[in-house]
């Protein structure tokens, strides 16, 4: 068989004219279709072995068996260990999403507590890559749950939020202080030695030594009652009170079980449910449930592998995950984790005693959320179904694209778009449009419409000009009238896009809801019944595109507030800003000074001072 033949062949036929050319090491796969889009990401012990088993008809499941009539191509990368193949697969996957994989969809961080480096330590809110120097303590399921125990730490030990700028400044204590929420460090109410035992105590808190920090408080108001310092000892038995308040908030945290991820799956109905319990400090964090994209066909020991090793291909693992559900590969697994924590990672599943009661919550929160998830799902079909059946759609639109415009007398202009689809808003969708048009004339919403959906659709015509990626709008919904329709629809036909509806949606009379009126291209304008659910949620993403853009709009503005025109010239950074800004006490001052001026403040060199003073007078 010729080269050419070769190339035209698909299915079978062409995976096995590969097997010349592999050997027995470990490695990665790729599968892609005749149009060289990843179909499948795999791993294999003996590449040689695993394609093998593709290239032979029979034994495969109906979506393995599509995925092979679909492949045109294959691509192998070879590793030194099964286990470096395992990594890169988990990679690969979260990077090419491949149609035939089992997805993790929802790949968010999770936020952690921060004890921040410094002689008078803050603790806050981290999330992302672990660069700023301090102990850090999580992950905790929820931004929510980092809040509560960072209220519940200011309650009990005192400790400041401000940032270091905010602390070096202070000349006075601020409100947290006047409340009981800090011990005013900035104005040295407190020593060095006696806030750092205060955070040691912050620290024994979150890695769950409460008890000794209970006798440690409960020690101190008895000192201070015998010393007939009532007034302090009061305030440790506050602290007291809140730390039980604390505990008690908790609910049930495990004995055995000091530092662990739970993670239980539930699959129904070709859908699946993955809900993960973080237990630190044996502590219960909190939990979160994610909904990975499978085809219904999977076991759920395939879907478990999958999402364990997607879920811990970007975050460290615990000393312990305990699991609902087997893996294939339980040892090669637990070897890739402890490979990436450089430490030792165990994965169990158990069956009895208090691990086995943990799986059996996160086993039942699974299935009510999917179970909730589902009945959501059914809710939003029909609604979409309502929608087509409203607007004479030739079927249910997947992606409705909203847009709206926000802005004050035409600054700080913005478009918003927002999306909704089958499982409803879909946030990570969502865009947002700096208005650049300098022709545009100051609350010409016309033109800013004009230039959103240009800019929207242009890309689209770049990016995807087939429609295969699922980006592409069912329906725009516009907020306006006969105008807006019109002025849209002839940017639609510019562009050549075809295929797309459009409704525009206006206020009814007096703005009131459930008087809208729906205006569509050539089609004479139209209201529903009041009481329509189609309506209400029309409602719903108009008032959430409308809630995005002045968001948008309102971030822009405060960020124009605090514009300073000394961070425009390349070399100022904050050392020197603070220089200049002390010595003439503006930036207008900054801008009005000469030369001469602008070379004595302490830390401005000639030559800098040249560029500034070239920055404020260029052209003069």
């Amino acid at each position: 068989m010729s080269e050419e033949q070769t190339e035209q062949l698909t299915g079978y036929e062409r995976i096995a004219a590969y097997l010349k050319l592999l050997d027995s090491s470990p490695g990665v796969y790729r599968m892609l279709d005749a149009e060289s889009r990843v179909l499948y990401v795999g791993k294999a012990r003996n590449l040689r072995n695993r394609v093998s088993n593709y290239s032979r008809p029979g034994n495969h499941s109906a979506r393995i068996a599509r995925m092979i009539s679909e492949t045109a191509s294959m691509m192998f990368l070879t590793t030194r260990t099964e286990t470096e193949a395992l990594l890169l697969e988990q990679n690969l996957i979260k990077q090419l999403k491949p149609r035939y994989n089992v997805l993790l969809r929802d790949d968010k961080s999770f936020p952690n507590v921060l004890v921040t480096d410094h002689p008078y330590p803050m603790v806050k809110k981290h999330r992302g890559a672990k660069k700023e120097k301090g102990e850090y303590f999580g992950p905790f399921a929820s931004a929510g749950a980092v809040n509560r125990t960072l209220s519940q730490l200011q309650r009990v030990f005192l400790l400041r939020n401000c940032t270091d700028s905010v602390f070096e400044a202070r000349t006075r204590p601020c409100l947290q202080y006047q409340i009981k929420r800090c011990t005013a460090p900035c104005v040295g109410y407190i020593s060095e030695a006696d806030y750092a035992k205060s955070v040691k105590d912050a620290a024994n808190f979150l890695s769950g030594k409460t008890k000794e920090i209970q006798e440690s408080l409960a020690e101190q108001m008895m000192d201070a009652s015998e010393a007939m310092e009532f007034e302090r000892a009061a305030a440790m038995r506050d602290r007291i009170k809140a730390l039980t308040q604390v505990q008690t908030a908790q609910g049930i945290n495990p004995r055995t079980v000091a530092e662990a991820d739970v993670i239980g799956l539930h699959i129904e109905n070709g859908q699946a449910c993955v809900q993960v319990f973080f237990v630190r400090a044996n502590q219960n964090w909190g939990n979160h449930d994610f909904y990975p994209r499978i085809s219904g066909e999977e076991d759920a020991s395939e879907v478990m592998e999958a999402f364990v090793g997607q879920f811990y291909s970007d975050r460290e693992p615990p000393r312990q995950i305990i699991l609902s559900h087997g893996l294939d590969n339980p040892d090669l697994m637990a070897e890739a984790l402890c490979e990436k924590a450089k430490r030792k990672v165990e994965v169990v599943v158990p069956q009895r005693g208090e691990k086995a009661e943990l799986v059996e919550g996160a086993l039942r929160n699974a299935k009510e959320s999917l179970a909730r998830r589902m009945s959501e799902s059914a809710t939003q079909a029909k609604l979409l179904r309502g929608i087509a059946e409203a607007f004479d759609l030739d079927e249910a639109p997947q992606r409705i694209e909203v847009y709206d415009n926000s802005h004050i007398q035409g600054t700080n202009a913005v478009g918003a778009m927002i999306v909704a689809g089958a499982e409803g808003l879909m946030k990570s969708q969502y865009r947002k449009f700096n208005i650049k048009g300098d022709a545009l004339t100051p609350g010409d919403d016309f033109g800013m419409m004009k230039e959103v959906l240009t800019r929207r659709f242009s890309r689209l015509l770049k990016e995807d000009p087939e429609r295969t990626s699922g980006t592409w709008p069912d329906l725009l919904l516009i907020d306006g009238g006969a105008g807006q329709v019109s002025a849209v629809q002839e940017i639609l036909d510019e562009l050549g896009v075809e295929g797309v509806d459009m409704v525009g949606v206006a206020k009814g009379e007096f703005r009131d809801h459930g008087k809208e009126e729906f205006y569509r291209t050539g089609e004479k304008p139209f209201a529903l019944q009041r009481n329509d659910p189609v309506l209400y949620f029309i409602q719903r993403l108009r008032d959430e595109a409308h809630r995005f853009a002045i968001g948008t709009h309102r971030a822009k503005r405060a960020k124009s507030f605090v514009a300073n025109p000394l961070d425009e010239i390349a070399g100022i950074g904050p050392t020197r800003k603070r220089a200049l800004l002390a010595h003439f006490g503006s930036a207008k001052a900054v801008s009005r000074a000469n030369l001469a001026d602008l070379k004595a403040v302490d830390g401005i060199s000639a030559a800098m001072a040249e560029t500034i003073y070239g920055h404020f007078h260029e052209g003069r």
